[in-house]
């Protein structure tokens, strides 16, 4: 009995307690949800401060000129070695992306039919000699002859005739030859330079065409980067001018070109004209096709009104700045020129109110005509004595 009843007490006291701790923290609860929503009840904006950090002004500077300039790199010095006779391929001894050397043999063409060819030819001459030998001893023994006048002036000249002939036809004779060893050794193809191989355009068993492409060597030391500049530019350009570069793939890595040469002449249908930079590349590091976007430094202009990068900002393509006018915050649209990237600072084309504090600090969720102050900085008391 006492067992049971003892364990009713503890139940119905822990019963208690749970009941007691759920009324009070509804009673909490309650609370806290009145001290919130006081201050929305109010009406009161609130008021955005900002420190003198957070701003800028208006300010007359220099700003340094820079020409934008982009383009593809293509190696400076590149050959396609192509097929000087036809015929099947035979053998092709080089790869993509393989180093070789000026005189390296790179493909052979099947040289049966040439062969032949050049036996052919050599039987012509030599027997294309064997008629001029003996036209140049029937002129001997005719020369005897017509000093005895055994036979007449015209018989002489017959004869000296026609040692002319088959001389003639040696020395035709001899080009085929030469024609036929040329062939030969046309057939082995070799690279006109150092460099390494771009592209491999046949395989062996293909049959190839005179002039057709074989192998493509391209030099990566020296690359050049062709840009379209606007035409007014040209004045201010010389040869020999750096170009800072950065080149996909490399991050913000630099690279340095320089000028190299000016086309004469606008493009067709434009009025822009071609720029020739070259950039060195000794550790073969750039690649042929790779895109690279550099500015050339022309020049100071004259002081203008600027303002910091961070003021500017942009909304579909459209410049504003959020700037503090009679303790409030506007958005004002504004046009924008030359940018400074080293200097941090756009050229304002714009005008804005006289004294104007612009918004240099990047802020979130801002809302036009919201109340605004700058707070003072706060001022350390003296110390006494």
């Amino acid at each position: 009995m006492n067992t049971r009843f003892t364990r009713r007490r503890v139940i119905g006291g822990l019963i208690v307690l749970l009941v007691a701790g759920a009324l009070a923290g509804a009673v909490a609860l309650r609370i806290a949800s009145k001290a919130g929503a006081a201050p929305a009840g109010t009406g009161v904006p609130n008021v955005l401060e900002f420190t003198a950090s957070d701003l800028a002004s208006v300010q007359a500077k220099s700003l340094a000129r820079w020409l934008p300039v982009s383009g593809t790199l293509e190696p400076v010095r590149q050959a396609t070695v192509k097929a000087k006779v036809s015929g099947e391929v035979r053998q092709i001894t080089v790869r993509e992306g393989e180093a070789v050397k000026a005189g390296q043999l790179l493909a052979r063409i099947d040289t049966s039919d040439l062969d032949v060819r050049l036996i052919e030819r050599q039987g012509q001459l030599e027997s294309a000699q064997a008629q001029a030998a003996m036209a140049e001893k029937t002129l001997h023994t005719n020369q005897k002859l017509l000093k005895q006048n055994f036979i007449s002036q015209n018989a002489f000249d017959s004869a000296e005739s026609n040692l002319n002939v088959t001389r003639g036809s040696v020395m035709s004779a001899q080009a085929q030859v030469r024609l036929a060893q040329n062939a030969l050794k046309d057939a082995v193809a070799v690279s006109p330079l150092s460099g390494i191989v771009a592209k491999r355009h046949v395989q062996p068993g293909e049959k190839v065409g005179f002039d057709a492409p074989l192998v493509t060597v391209v030099d990566l030391k020296d690359l050049e980067l062709q840009a379209l500049v606007p035409a007014m530019e040209i004045p201010e350009l010389r040869l020999g001018m750096t170009v800072d570069l950065t080149v996909d793939g490399f991050g913000e890595r630099k690279f340095t070109g320089r000028i190299e040469r000016i086309s004469p002449s606008t493009v067709p249908g434009t009025r822009a004209i071609h720029i020739f930079v070259g950039i060195p590349n000794a550790k073969d590091e750039l690649r042929g096709g790779m895109f690279a976007t550099g500015r050339i430094a022309l020049g100071e202009s004259g002081a203008t009104k600027t303002l910091p990068a961070t003021a500017v900002r942009t909304d579909a393509g459209q410049p504003y700045v959020w700037l503090i006018d009679d303790g409030k915050l506007l958005r004002r649209s504004v046009t924008i020129g030359r940018r400074d990237d080293e200097a941090g600072l756009v050229e304002l084309k714009s005008e804005l109110p006289a004294g104007a504090q612009v918004l240099a600090t990047r802020f979130d969720n801002l809302k036009e005509g919201a109340p605004a102050v700058v707070r003072a900085p706060a001022t350390t008391p003296a110390k006494t004595g």
